[in-house]
Protein backbone atom coordinates (compact mmCIF):
# COMPACT_ATOMS: atom_id res chain seq x y z
CA UNK A 1 0.00 0.00 0.00
CA UNK A 2 2.55 2.49 1.24
CA UNK A 3 4.33 1.91 -2.85
CA UNK A 4 1.30 2.40 -4.46
CA UNK A 5 0.06 5.39 -2.33
CA UNK A 6 4.11 7.02 -2.49
CA UNK A 7 3.44 8.52 -6.62
CA UNK A 8 0.79 10.29 -5.13
CA UNK A 9 2.62 12.15 -3.20
CA UNK A 10 5.21 13.06 -5.25
CA UNK A 11 2.96 14.43 -7.32
CA UNK A 12 0.59 16.09 -5.22
CA UNK A 13 2.39 19.70 -4.77
CA UNK A 14 1.89 19.94 -9.12
CA UNK A 15 -1.97 18.54 -9.03
CA UNK A 16 -2.92 20.99 -6.27
CA UNK A 17 -1.25 23.74 -8.05
CA UNK A 18 -2.80 23.33 -11.27
CA UNK A 19 -6.32 22.42 -9.43
CA UNK A 20 -5.84 26.06 -7.43
CA UNK A 21 -4.36 27.87 -10.35
CA UNK A 22 -5.91 26.26 -13.80
CA UNK A 23 -8.61 23.79 -13.11
CA UNK A 24 -10.84 26.30 -10.69
CA UNK A 25 -10.30 29.28 -12.33
CA UNK A 26 -11.65 28.17 -15.45
CA UNK A 27 -15.02 26.94 -14.10
CA UNK A 28 -14.90 30.15 -12.28
CA UNK A 29 -14.32 32.50 -15.54
CA UNK A 30 -17.45 30.25 -17.19
CA UNK A 31 -19.55 31.16 -14.43
CA UNK A 32 -19.03 34.61 -13.95
CA UNK A 33 -19.44 34.60 -18.05
CA UNK A 34 -22.87 34.29 -17.49
CA UNK A 35 -23.17 37.37 -14.92
CA UNK A 36 -23.17 40.83 -15.49
CA UNK A 37 -20.55 41.32 -12.72
CA UNK A 38 -18.09 44.59 -12.36
CA UNK A 39 -16.67 46.95 -9.78
CA UNK A 40 -19.77 46.93 -8.38
CA UNK A 41 -20.75 43.58 -7.95
CA UNK A 42 -17.47 42.88 -6.17
CA UNK A 43 -17.99 44.83 -3.90
CA UNK A 44 -21.55 43.65 -3.40
CA UNK A 45 -22.80 40.38 -4.17
CA UNK A 46 -26.20 41.20 -4.33
CA UNK A 47 -25.59 43.32 -7.47
CA UNK A 48 -24.59 40.69 -9.52
CA UNK A 49 -27.71 39.31 -11.81
CA UNK A 50 -27.08 36.14 -14.40
CA UNK A 51 -27.61 37.31 -17.82
CA UNK A 52 -27.37 33.88 -18.92
CA UNK A 53 -25.96 34.12 -22.63
CA UNK A 54 -26.22 38.42 -22.94
CA UNK A 55 -22.38 38.30 -22.72
CA UNK A 56 -22.12 35.58 -25.69
CA UNK A 57 -24.84 37.41 -27.61
CA UNK A 58 -23.26 40.73 -27.11
CA UNK A 59 -19.52 39.68 -27.73
CA UNK A 60 -20.45 37.87 -30.91
CA UNK A 61 -21.88 41.44 -32.13
CA UNK A 62 -18.76 43.20 -31.16
CA UNK A 63 -17.01 44.57 -33.83
CA UNK A 64 -13.63 45.14 -31.89
CA UNK A 65 -13.87 41.24 -31.17
CA UNK A 66 -13.78 39.94 -34.55
CA UNK A 67 -11.21 42.73 -35.21
CA UNK A 68 -8.77 41.08 -32.42
CA UNK A 69 -9.89 37.80 -34.17
CA UNK A 70 -8.58 38.96 -37.31
CA UNK A 71 -5.52 40.29 -35.85
CA UNK A 72 -5.00 37.21 -33.69
CA UNK A 73 -4.94 34.86 -37.17
CA UNK A 74 -2.66 37.20 -38.80
CA UNK A 75 -0.12 36.59 -35.82
CA UNK A 76 -0.49 33.02 -35.89
CA UNK A 77 -0.26 32.53 -39.59
CA UNK A 78 2.83 34.51 -39.92
CA UNK A 79 4.36 33.83 -36.99
CA UNK A 80 4.09 29.94 -36.44
CA UNK A 81 5.54 29.26 -39.48
CA UNK A 82 8.19 31.60 -39.13
CA UNK A 83 9.27 30.25 -35.74
CA UNK A 84 9.30 26.91 -36.33
CA UNK A 85 11.31 27.19 -40.11
CA UNK A 86 13.73 29.44 -38.85
CA UNK A 87 14.25 27.60 -35.36
CA UNK A 88 14.67 24.57 -37.43
CA UNK A 89 17.38 26.06 -40.09
CA UNK A 90 18.91 27.73 -36.92
CA UNK A 91 19.47 24.53 -34.86
CA UNK A 92 20.44 22.66 -38.28
CA UNK A 93 23.07 24.71 -39.03
CA UNK A 94 24.12 24.70 -35.75
CA UNK A 95 24.71 20.83 -35.42
CA UNK A 96 26.72 20.37 -38.86
CA UNK A 97 28.24 23.27 -38.47
CA UNK A 98 32.05 22.33 -37.60
CA UNK A 99 33.46 25.87 -36.66
CA UNK A 100 33.84 26.80 -32.71
CA UNK A 101 31.83 29.63 -33.65
CA UNK A 102 28.41 27.53 -33.80
CA UNK A 103 28.73 27.23 -30.30
CA UNK A 104 28.68 30.72 -29.72
CA UNK A 105 25.28 30.77 -31.78
CA UNK A 106 23.49 29.00 -28.75
CA UNK A 107 23.61 31.53 -26.46
CA UNK A 108 23.41 34.31 -29.07
CA UNK A 109 19.78 33.23 -30.62
CA UNK A 110 18.77 32.00 -27.14
CA UNK A 111 19.42 35.29 -25.61
CA UNK A 112 16.21 36.86 -26.68
CA UNK A 113 14.21 34.21 -24.91
CA UNK A 114 15.04 34.51 -21.32
CA UNK A 115 15.36 38.81 -21.61
CA UNK A 116 12.13 40.24 -19.87
CA UNK A 117 9.40 40.97 -22.58
CA UNK A 118 8.50 44.62 -21.27
CA UNK A 119 11.83 45.48 -21.37
CA UNK A 120 12.05 44.22 -24.83
CA UNK A 121 8.78 46.12 -25.93
CA UNK A 122 9.94 48.97 -25.03
CA UNK A 123 13.35 48.92 -26.61
CA UNK A 124 11.74 47.74 -29.85
CA UNK A 125 9.08 50.57 -29.43
CA UNK A 126 11.97 53.13 -29.42
CA UNK A 127 13.48 51.08 -32.23
CA UNK A 128 10.43 51.24 -34.63
CA UNK A 129 9.41 55.24 -33.68
CA UNK A 130 8.87 56.76 -37.06
CA UNK A 131 10.22 59.89 -36.29
CA UNK A 132 13.52 59.24 -34.50
CA UNK A 133 14.12 55.53 -34.34
CA UNK A 134 16.89 53.83 -35.12
CA UNK A 135 15.46 51.60 -38.01
CA UNK A 136 14.36 54.69 -39.81
CA UNK A 137 17.37 55.95 -39.35
CA UNK A 138 19.26 53.32 -41.13
CA UNK A 139 16.58 53.06 -43.65
CA UNK A 140 17.48 57.22 -44.37
CA UNK A 141 21.09 56.20 -45.03
CA UNK A 142 20.32 54.81 -48.15
CA UNK A 143 17.59 57.66 -49.05
CA UNK A 144 14.85 55.30 -48.66
CA UNK A 145 11.44 56.97 -47.06
CA UNK A 146 10.75 55.95 -43.56
CA UNK A 147 7.95 53.60 -42.09
CA UNK A 148 5.32 53.88 -40.21
CA UNK A 149 6.30 50.72 -38.06
CA UNK A 150 3.56 51.19 -35.57
CA UNK A 151 1.61 53.83 -37.32
CA UNK A 152 -0.04 52.00 -39.62
CA UNK A 153 -2.18 49.02 -38.82
CA UNK A 154 -1.19 45.96 -40.89
CA UNK A 155 2.47 47.52 -40.78
CA UNK A 156 2.30 47.56 -37.07
CA UNK A 157 1.13 43.40 -36.74
CA UNK A 158 3.93 42.67 -39.32
CA UNK A 159 6.37 44.93 -36.87
CA UNK A 160 4.68 42.75 -33.80
CA UNK A 161 5.33 39.60 -35.79
CA UNK A 162 9.12 40.51 -36.01
CA UNK A 163 9.34 41.07 -32.78
CA UNK A 164 7.50 37.93 -31.17
CA UNK A 165 9.62 35.57 -33.86
CA UNK A 166 12.80 37.34 -32.95
CA UNK A 167 11.82 36.08 -28.84
CA UNK A 168 11.03 32.60 -29.73
CA UNK A 169 13.17 31.59 -31.96
CA UNK A 170 15.94 30.64 -29.75
CA UNK A 171 13.77 28.31 -27.11
CA UNK A 172 12.13 26.51 -30.12
CA UNK A 173 15.90 26.05 -31.84
CA UNK A 174 16.97 24.70 -28.52
CA UNK A 175 14.26 21.81 -28.42
CA UNK A 176 15.35 21.09 -32.45
CA UNK A 177 18.88 20.76 -31.47
CA UNK A 178 18.23 18.69 -28.51
CA UNK A 179 16.23 16.21 -30.83
CA UNK A 180 18.84 16.72 -33.77
CA UNK A 181 21.71 15.13 -31.26
CA UNK A 182 19.36 12.32 -30.34
CA UNK A 183 19.05 11.44 -33.67
CA UNK A 184 21.54 8.29 -33.74
CA UNK A 185 25.00 9.26 -35.97
CA UNK A 186 25.31 5.47 -37.78
CA UNK A 187 21.67 6.22 -39.77
CA UNK A 188 23.73 9.30 -41.40
CA UNK A 189 26.86 7.78 -42.01
CA UNK A 190 24.92 4.89 -43.61
CA UNK A 191 22.87 6.92 -45.61
CA UNK A 192 26.53 8.77 -46.82
CA UNK A 193 27.99 5.54 -47.58
CA UNK A 194 25.16 4.89 -50.16
CA UNK A 195 25.82 7.52 -51.57
CA UNK A 196 22.85 10.28 -50.07
CA UNK A 197 24.49 13.74 -49.72
CA UNK A 198 23.67 15.99 -46.99
CA UNK A 199 20.47 17.68 -48.41
CA UNK A 200 19.13 13.90 -49.20
CA UNK A 201 20.02 13.08 -45.42
CA UNK A 202 17.87 15.76 -44.18
CA UNK A 203 15.14 15.02 -46.02
CA UNK A 204 14.89 11.17 -45.78
CA UNK A 205 16.53 10.76 -42.04
CA UNK A 206 17.01 14.15 -40.34
CA UNK A 207 13.07 15.20 -41.02
CA UNK A 208 11.15 11.94 -40.08
CA UNK A 209 13.13 11.52 -36.98
CA UNK A 210 11.79 15.03 -35.49
CA UNK A 211 8.20 14.99 -36.27
CA UNK A 212 7.28 14.54 -32.74
CA UNK A 213 9.47 17.61 -31.77
CA UNK A 214 7.49 19.71 -34.88
CA UNK A 215 4.65 18.41 -33.67
CA UNK A 216 5.64 20.23 -30.08
CA UNK A 217 7.00 23.08 -31.01
CA UNK A 218 3.86 23.46 -33.43
CA UNK A 219 1.53 22.70 -30.54
CA UNK A 220 2.99 25.20 -27.93
CA UNK A 221 4.03 27.94 -30.33
CA UNK A 222 0.65 28.06 -31.83
CA UNK A 223 -1.22 28.62 -28.11
CA UNK A 224 1.18 30.93 -27.52
CA UNK A 225 0.79 33.48 -30.68
CA UNK A 226 -3.23 32.53 -29.39
CA UNK A 227 -2.61 34.01 -26.60
CA UNK A 228 -0.53 37.23 -27.90
CA UNK A 229 -0.53 39.89 -25.06
CA UNK A 230 2.31 41.63 -23.88
CA UNK A 231 4.24 43.02 -27.16
CA UNK A 232 1.28 44.84 -28.15
CA UNK A 233 -0.57 45.74 -24.68
CA UNK A 234 3.20 47.49 -23.96
CA UNK A 235 4.16 48.76 -27.55
CA UNK A 236 0.29 50.30 -29.16
CA UNK A 237 -2.02 49.45 -26.71
CA UNK A 238 -3.78 47.42 -29.18
CA UNK A 239 -4.09 50.61 -32.16
CA UNK A 240 -3.99 51.82 -34.19
CA UNK A 241 -7.21 51.48 -34.80
CA UNK A 242 -7.51 48.49 -33.16
CA UNK A 243 -5.12 46.99 -35.85
CA UNK A 244 -2.82 45.01 -32.85
CA UNK A 245 -5.51 44.33 -30.72
CA UNK A 246 -5.58 40.68 -29.70
CA UNK A 247 -7.96 38.13 -28.38
CA UNK A 248 -5.95 38.24 -24.96
CA UNK A 249 -5.32 42.15 -25.32
CA UNK A 250 -9.18 42.56 -25.98
CA UNK A 251 -10.13 40.43 -22.52
CA UNK A 252 -7.11 42.46 -20.70
CA UNK A 253 -8.56 45.93 -22.13
CA UNK A 254 -12.57 44.78 -20.98
CA UNK A 255 -11.82 43.01 -17.71
CA UNK A 256 -9.12 45.14 -16.19
CA UNK A 257 -9.80 48.77 -17.84
CA UNK A 258 -13.57 48.52 -18.31
CA UNK A 259 -14.22 46.73 -14.97
CA UNK A 260 -16.96 44.54 -17.30
CA UNK A 261 -15.78 41.27 -15.79
CA UNK A 262 -18.73 39.04 -17.01
CA UNK A 263 -18.42 40.37 -20.42
CA UNK A 264 -14.42 39.49 -20.55
CA UNK A 265 -15.22 36.06 -18.65
CA UNK A 266 -17.13 35.20 -22.17
CA UNK A 267 -14.03 36.46 -23.73
CA UNK A 268 -11.55 34.21 -22.28
CA UNK A 269 -14.04 31.36 -22.21
CA UNK A 270 -14.51 31.18 -26.03
CA UNK A 271 -10.50 31.88 -26.27
CA UNK A 272 -9.98 28.77 -24.27
CA UNK A 273 -12.46 26.49 -26.33
CA UNK A 274 -10.52 27.92 -29.51
CA UNK A 275 -7.08 26.62 -27.55
CA UNK A 276 -8.62 22.85 -27.23
CA UNK A 277 -10.09 23.00 -30.57
CA UNK A 278 -6.99 23.75 -32.59
CA UNK A 279 -5.15 21.52 -30.01
CA UNK A 280 -6.94 18.22 -30.59
CA UNK A 281 -7.01 18.88 -34.18
CA UNK A 282 -3.44 19.15 -34.37
CA UNK A 283 -3.30 15.91 -32.30
CA UNK A 284 -5.19 14.20 -34.91
CA UNK A 285 -3.68 15.28 -37.44
CA UNK A 286 -0.17 13.91 -35.26
CA UNK A 287 -2.44 10.79 -35.03
CA UNK A 288 -2.70 10.26 -38.43
CA UNK A 289 0.79 11.14 -39.60
CA UNK A 290 2.24 8.34 -37.05
CA UNK A 291 -0.71 5.72 -38.67
CA UNK A 292 0.91 6.43 -41.56
CA UNK A 293 4.34 6.17 -40.43
CA UNK A 294 5.51 9.76 -41.06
Amino acid sequence: MKKTKAPYFFIAPALILLLLFSIIPIFVALLISFTDMSLVGLADWSKINFTIFENYKEIAADPVFWQSIKNTLFYVILGVPLIIVLSMLLALAINYGDNKIFLLFRIIFYTPAITNVVAVAIVFSYLYNADFGFLNYLLSLFNMDHVPWLNDPVTAKVSMVILGVWRAVGANMLIFLAALQGIPKELNEAASLDGANRFKQIWHITLPSLSFSIFFVTVTTLIGWLQFFEEPFVMTKGGPLDGTTSIALFIYRNGFQYSKFGYAAAGSFILFIAIIVITMIQFRIQKKNEEVGF
